[in-house]
């Protein structure tokens, strides 16, 4: 995985939301391997219970910035200060079925152990970059939405554990624009709006 790729990324931004929202992508290193770090959100939350995702949240009044908004989440939910990180860069917004505008940055973070909020979170996870593109842990659907149309949705199943949503489109476009794993050019099935999510 190489961070350095990210500045010549140029982002596309979702300004038209009502609701606007910022996470970080924490990518560490470990015994010379990539990892990237998650939360698997408490099941007791109101929106995506149980789900994998990049620490993060609301913008708030008081912050600078998304990027602001992104770090102090970080801190709030797992304890990961922000001097400690080192942001490498932003992916492109996100534009969630909750009417969210999102905005994801990466960073390098250090390899240690984090404190979840139980409130929110239920495990820090850290994946291996190697296990994320391997492609025998890698599916992928085309779904009609009412709203969005015909989109794909990316799983990435490493263990017990299954990125997908959102989260699994950011991490699509992290590992394409920072590893030589690109997914395949057709999805695996074509299914209906109301089709059962394979997780």
């Amino acid at each position: 995985m190489d961070l350095s790729r990210m500045p010549a990324h140029t982002p596309t931004a979702v300004d038209d939301a009502d609701k606007r929202a910022a996470v970080l992508a924490p990518v560490l290193t470990r015994d010379g391997e990539a990892y990237i770090l998650f939360t698997k959100r408490a099941d007791h939350l109101g929106e995506h219970p149980g789900q994998m995702s990049f620490p993060g949240g609301s913008r708030e009044p008081e912050d600078g910035g998304l990027e602001a908004t992104a770090l102090r989440e970080a801190d709030e939910e797992i304890g990961l200060r922000a001097a400690e990180v080192t942001v490498a860069g932003r992916l492109d917004d996100i534009r969630t079925v909750t009417g969210y505008s999102v905005r994801p940055f990466v960073g390098r973070v250090p390899d240690r152990e984090y404190d979840p909020d139980d409130r929110e979170v239920a495990e820090v996870v850290t994946l291996a970059v190697s296990e994320l593109t391997d492609a025998e842990n890698y599916e992928s659907e085309r779904r009609d939405h009412p709203v969005y149309d015909a989109h794909r949705i990316h799983y990435f199943h490493v263990g017990p554990y299954t990125v997908w949503g959102a989260t699994g489109v950011m991490l699509t476009q992290l590992l394409e624009l920072t590893t030589e794993w690109c997914p395949p050019e057709e999805p695996d099935r074509v299914v209906d709006a109301d089709a059962d999510f394979p997780v």
